[in-house]
């Protein structure tokens, strides 16, 4: 079993920055991605970022050359920087953690945290 355990988010100015964390503990698993959705009112859960083990990156189009996706793997955790932020980024951001244990794959979910752009 693993927890997700999330935080930055806020209320930030458009043009503005902000930086969410995910930190994933338990035992006896690995991380074989980590990742980040969102999720704004009347509108399904998408794809912000995402970073398997292999380092690679992948962005929605909607943030490409705004976010930027990091892990420190030593901690479990997975970080999302936004800058240059948009009203329409406004949302509720869950991270996504895809786990080997015992020969299983499973998938984790934060708690989310609301993100609000707004002057």
């Amino acid at each position: 079993q693993v927890q997700l355990v999330e935080s930055g988010g806020g209320l930030v100015q458009p043009g503005g920055s902000l930086r969410l964390s995910c930190a994933a503990s338990g035992s006896a698993f690995s991380i074989n991605a980590m990742g980040w959705y969102r999720q704004a009112p009347g509108k399904q859960r998408e794809l912000v970022a995402h970073m398997p083990n292999t380092g690679t990156t992948n962005y929605a189009d909607s943030v490409k050359g705004r976010f930027t996706i990091s892990r420190d793997n030593a901690k479990n955790t997975v970080y999302l920087h936004m800058n240059s932020l948009k009203p329409e980024d406004t949302a509720i951001y869950y991270c996504n953690v895809n786990t080997d244990e015992r020969g299983l794959r499973f998938d984790y979910w934060g708690q989310g945290t609301q993100v609000t752009v707004s002057s």
